[in-house]
């Protein structure tokens, strides 16, 4: 198959498969950003964008062409009649958290709730999946990469806006938007971007951040 434009202008690369693609873009994009994770995290960070790749995944029956409120998502989990029900409800939350604050950080920007926010209830529920004490043996079996994931949520957000930017052929970057990612989360990438083009972050500007 031959790379033809598409409607921006960027050639369309023709790959074997989508999970193929991602994992690619994945290992690169940790190699780029200098983040190191078991090789069972990144295969479920790929595995994950796979499934979100097609639209329909990332809405559960009812809830439209908008994903629920992360707030919601919370409460869903807290009200679950069991712990498996739980815990699906809390991978929900931090991989709905992960997926957007990685791929759709610009569009955070106008909303009530910010890139922090999704980096918080994100964070928060992969780490308590990883703590849950009566697991299944689903959960059991998860359960290191969901405490990977809790501890390094902000670096693999910055792993996917470099798989985003990669999938965009994306060279220029929002130097404001840039500043404001760096303020709200401490964003490595972000402030390594900063750097590169001449702007040294100042530690005193930031907001305070935490799960």
């Amino acid at each position: 198959m031959n790379q033809r434009p598409a409607s921006g202008g960027t050639p369309l690369v023709p790959v074997a498969s989508l999970e193929e693609y991602f994992r690619d873009s994945v290992d690169a994009a940790l190699a780029a950003n200098h983040v190191t994770v078991e090789r069972d995290t990144s295969h479920y960070v790929v595995r994950l964008l796979t499934l979100f790749a097609r639209a329909d995944a990332c809405y559960a029956a009812g809830e439209g062409a908008r994903h629920r409120p992360l707030a919601l998502m919370l409460a869903d989990a807290l009200d679950a009649p069991g712990s498996e029900e739980r815990a699906v409800a809390l991978q929900r939350l931090g991989d709905m958290s992960l997926f957007t604050a990685g791929f759709f950080a610009e569009a955070l920007r106008d909303h009530s709730v910010g890139l922090d926010y999704y980096v918080n209830m994100g964070g928060s529920a992969y780490r308590s999946l990883a703590c849950s004490g009566h697991a299944s043996p689903r959960l059991q079996a998860l359960a290191a990469i969901f405490a990977e994931l809790a501890a390094k949520f902000i670096s693999m957000v910055d792993v996917l806006h470099e798989v985003r930017d990669s999938a965009r052929g994306t060279t220029d970057h929002d130097i404001l938007r840039l500043y404001e990612t760096w303020l709200h989360t401490g964003s490595p990438r972000a402030g390594r971007l900063l750097r590169q083009i001449g702007i040294e972050p100042s530690q005193q500007a930031r907001t305070p951040w935490a799960h």
